[in-house]
């Protein structure tokens, strides 16, 4: 095929991906993204849409049955407290930090940049840093600008605006935050919305701090969440799982159950390498999350570089969802869903040996005997239950 002219030449690691690019490429705009949609198009903006948004702020909260009461929508907006200090403090200026806009380097570069003259080590010093400041994941990859978007979002109009980065940059860490299991047991529910809601404040810390540590060595660092890029390439690209129906990366360490965070960087680091474990053979066969789907947003058969609507990449062969149709039931519910998440039966604790030997079935040739044995599991939690557990 010829490599679309918008994007930089192929590599050898995206057949290892397992992220296949037509010739129809685009790289995605993000005000088409369909939370930023849900502001300025008025064929996604509603009423309920607007209470979806409201929600997050107590005095909007609708108090209606287990999993919906003041408690729980109480919990779930305290636990996004810490990232709404970062999203807002500039937002006045049309910039929302890590979510349309990157997280501004508070930190000034230092004059005299340490020397690198191992990229492996350094990659090392990073994952253990990471690990450090409470990273659960760590991956790192290639600076690739297919995954940047082609232009961030100015959040006082919802126009778009340039997407630049700083001169220099050549690799992408990625680090992952596990959500509460017993949390994403009880969607969906405004109670489960609080495992979102404490990763994205876990990663705004911590992805900020790892900047910080790599801009006090003298090296370029932007500390990025939702903003900038498309995390789930660079993710995969970085070695940390495999896409999957659900449109999540499933990892070896703890399935779907993670949110992402990236920093862009200038500092020299070795590159992981991609990983294809067997995860897309298990999803040919497991619809599990598409039967689980209230409103059939997610896609049944082969993966496919048609979108249903402007909010899905153009020009990358994948599963993809109807993200109209998903934001549509969040709207409904004023919280967020993952009942894909809770149903995917990669959702386990893999620390432990039984899941552990469930993993080596599910990624064999005994794939099916794998999804039988999980034909049990992914049943909803009561929200209450959660309340009352010791």
């Amino acid at each position: 095929m010829t490599w679309p002219s918008n994007a930089p030449p192929r590599r050898d690691g995206d057949t290892a991906a397992g992220i296949e690019i037509t010739d129809g490429f685009e790289r995605f705009s993000q005000r088409n993204d369909i939370f930023t949609r849900a502001f300025w198009d008025d064929s996604v903006r509603s009423r309920q849409t607007d209470a979806f948004f409201a929600s997050y702020r107590m005095e909007a909260a609708p108090r209606r049955g287990d999993g919906f009461t003041q408690r729980d929508f109480a919990l779930r907006n305290a636990a996004w407290y810490v990232s709404d200090l970062v999203s807002k403090r500039s937002a006045a200026e049309g910039v929302r930090e890590g979510f349309q806009a990157p997280i501004r380097g508070d930190t000034p570069l230092a004059p005299e940049p340490v020397a690198v003259d191992d990229p492996a080590a350094m990659s090392a010093e990073i994952k253990r840093i990471a690990r450090f400041f409470g990273a659960d994941l760590c991956g790192i990859t290639g600076f690739d600008e297919r995954w940047l978007y082609a232009a961030r979002v100015d959040v006082r109009d919802f126009s778009e605006a340039p997407n630049d980065l700083p001169q220099g940059i050549t690799s992408v860490i990625v680090l992952g935050h596990e959500m509460e299991e017993s949390l994403v047991a009880t969607y969906p529910s405004a109670l489960a919305g609080a495992a979102t809601g404490r990763e994205y404040s876990h990663e705004a810390a911590i992805v900020m701090q790892l900047a910080a540590y790599i801009r006090n060595l003298g090296h370029e660092a932007v500390a990025s969440m939702n903003d900038t890029g498309l995390a789930i390439p660079y993710a995969v690209q970085a070695g940390l799982g495999e896409y999957a129906r659900n449109q999540m990366v499933i990892t070896p360490e703890y399935g779907p159950r993670l949110r992402f965070s990236k920093i862009f960087t200038s500092l020299p680091l070795a590159h992981d390498a991609p990983r294809r474990p067997g995860v897309a053979k298990f999803c040919d066969i497991c619809t599990k999350c598409a039967d689980a789907c209230p409103v059939k947003a997610l896609p049944y058969g082969p993966p496919t570089d048609a979108g249903p609507n402007i909010s899905a990449i153009r020009g990358v062969r994948k599963w993809t969802s109807d993200a109209e149709k998903c934001f549509g039931f969040w709207a409904k519910l004023a919280s967020d869903c993952a009942i894909c998440m809770r149903v995917c039966p990669f959702n386990r604790d893999f620390r432990k040996p039984r899941h552990r030997l469930w993993l080596r079935l599910a990624l064999s040739r005994f794939r099916r005997l794998a999804l039988w044995l999980d034909r049990k599991r992914g049943k909803r939690v009561k929200p209450s239950e959660w309340w009352q557990a010791p």
